[in-house]
């Protein structure tokens, strides 16, 4: 039965993406299902098989290692504020984000993670059917994040056609920084963060294809990757470890803002209407978790969390998720944490579209435009690796 309505779940997806479709003739249905393919293959492997559980708990050690030598640093610096055994969100899983920057830095500034992401793009593009840049982007979004990305092709930006930048922005989107990787594993089960991750790029460049198919040229299929300015290495230490600081803080800033503006609204509906905001958009979202084959006593708390994560962001609902889990079978959970590891809400509209704005003005605006088809793209990637995860789980 739960084969039968996730491949329900993946024919919704399909149509909400081919009635969302620009060019329907565009479409190239053999890349879409080869990419489908990998995505049921990669999702079998990574959860079901030996050889998947030595890379996730390699990749969960190696996080789990730089987050103790973040912790030397948090514990030099705000040790006397913690009591010994206490756990503080802000410091234990916000902070770590800083020492994370520094490493990606480090990897920039030594040339190695530019190779990889053209390396890995380069091959993406021979699967995918999309141009060097779209590939390239796709990658580079889900490391150095979905703002920062645009600084390295942004000699490019302004000659980009609206199809082209959707697609980008889209990547941006359906993908999560890897500075915040750790963080999100502090928070939910390793395996699902790293599976997510996989899943998400090749989804994102699925959606995309239905909804934005287009035809790049040989003569447009340019990448020029914009060099990071000439720093010493002590100087480009110092700016990864502010930029690192500036993003702890600011999503702190965010979770202060909207946990206490939830409650505030749980509090208001419950008063009004006896259940809670997130309950009443788990009634919304509860087709949706149907149709990832989650069980039906679960379907209204599941699409809750959806919903949070939607207009909030995934902090948030893994939050939520976390206090909840004992509510949940170890399926749904496994779900429901996939969808969640995305940056597809509300707020990242904004966030691209002021990234790119800052480097073009009139890109920036064009992406303003077509924000709200952006972000339903976006969360159709996120069902999507959600419904993909449920045939293996």
């Amino acid at each position: 039965m739960n084969y039968f309505i996730s491949i329900l779940g993946l024919a919704v997806v399909f149509v909400l993406a081919f009635i969302a479709s620009n060019n329907r003739k565009e479409i190239k249905y053999k890349n879409i299902l080869f990419m489908l393919v990998i995505q049921l293959v990669l999702a079998y492997i990574l959860l079901n098989t030996k050889f998947g559980l030595i890379i996730i708990r390699a990749v969960a050690r190696l996080f789990e290692k730089l987050l103790e030598y973040a912790g030397e640093g948090i514990n030099f610096v705000f040790g006397g504020l913690m009591n010994e055994g206490a756990y503080t969100f802000f410091l234990n899983v916000l902070l770590p984000i800083v020492f994370i920057s520094v490493l990606i830095g480090i990897l920039q500034y030594t040339k190695i993670l530019p190779f990889i992401m053209r390396g890995i793009g380069f091959i993406l593009s021979k699967v995918n059917g999309m141009g060097k840049l779209e590939s390239y982007n796709g990658v580079a979004s889900a490391i150095v994040g979905q703002s920062e990305v645009f600084i390295t092709v942004k000699k490019q930006l302004g000659r980009l056609t609206s199809q082209r930048l959707y697609t980008m922005c889209a990547s941006a989107m359906s993908t999560v920084s890897m500075s915040i990787v750790g963080a999100y594993m502090t928070m939910i089960d390793p395996r699902y963060v790293l599976t997510a991750i996989v899943l998400n790029l090749f989804g994102g460049f699925i959606i995309v294809s239905i909804i934005n198919p287009y035809t790049v040229g040989s003569h447009e299929d340019f990448l020029e990757i914009e060099e990071a300015e000439k720093q010493s290495f002590f100087e480009m230490l110092g700016e990864y470890i502010m930029d690192g600081f500036k993003v702890a803080v600011v999503v702190a800033a965010m979770l202060l803002g909207f946990v206490a503006l939830i409650a505030l609204i749980n509090n208001l509906f419950h008063l009004i209407f006896n259940l809670t905001f997130q309950q009443m958009l788990g009634y919304v979202f509860s087709p949706i978790a149907f149709l990832m084959s989650i069980p039906a006593d679960e379907i209204v708390d599941a699409g809750g969390i959806m919903a949070t994560k939607l207009v909030t962001n995934e902090f948030v609902a893994m939050e939520q998720l976390s206090k909840m889990a004992g509510h949940f079978s170890p399926r749904t959970l496994g779900i429901i944490s996939v969808f969640l590891v995305s940056f597809a809400n509300f707020s990242s509209i904004g966030i691209i579209a002021g990234a790119v704005k800052g480097l073009n003005e009139d890109q920036g605006n064009v992406v303003a435009r077509f924000g709200l088809k952006l972000l339903y793209g976006a969360t159709l990637v996120s069902v999507l690796s959600a419904i993909i995860v449920s045939f293996v789980l």
